[in-house]
């Protein structure tokens, strides 16, 4: 595994370029540039150049034109949301 390699963590499909390779701890770890997170490189498999897709800073931040930008929205918009309709489900 070489800096600049394409490849994809298994586990949740992220494809990313290789940023940093480093040994810790006995295992070695791979930083992706999309996610900017290392990752055990035994959950990472080479990935083909076309499933890479270089996305820019702007296309990862969330539009806030049209979404509440503040806390004090959202608590107010929380505020008339009626929820007793709904009953608390999961494990545990």
């Amino acid at each position: 595994m070489e800096v600049g390699e394409i490849y994809r963590y298994r586990p949740t499909g992220t494809v990313g370029k290789v940023d940093d390779v480093k040994e810790e701890r006995g295992r070695v770890w791979a930083l992706l540039d999309q996610t900017k997170l290392y990752y055990d490189t035994r959950c990472l498999e080479a990935a083909d150049e076309s499933e890479y897709r270089k996305s820019s800073y702007k296309e990862r931040v969330v539009d806030t034109s049209s979404s509440m930008r503040s806390i004090e929205e959202l608590q107010k918009h929380l505020k008339d949301v009626d929820v007793s309709g709904y009953t608390p489900s999961g494990g545990g």
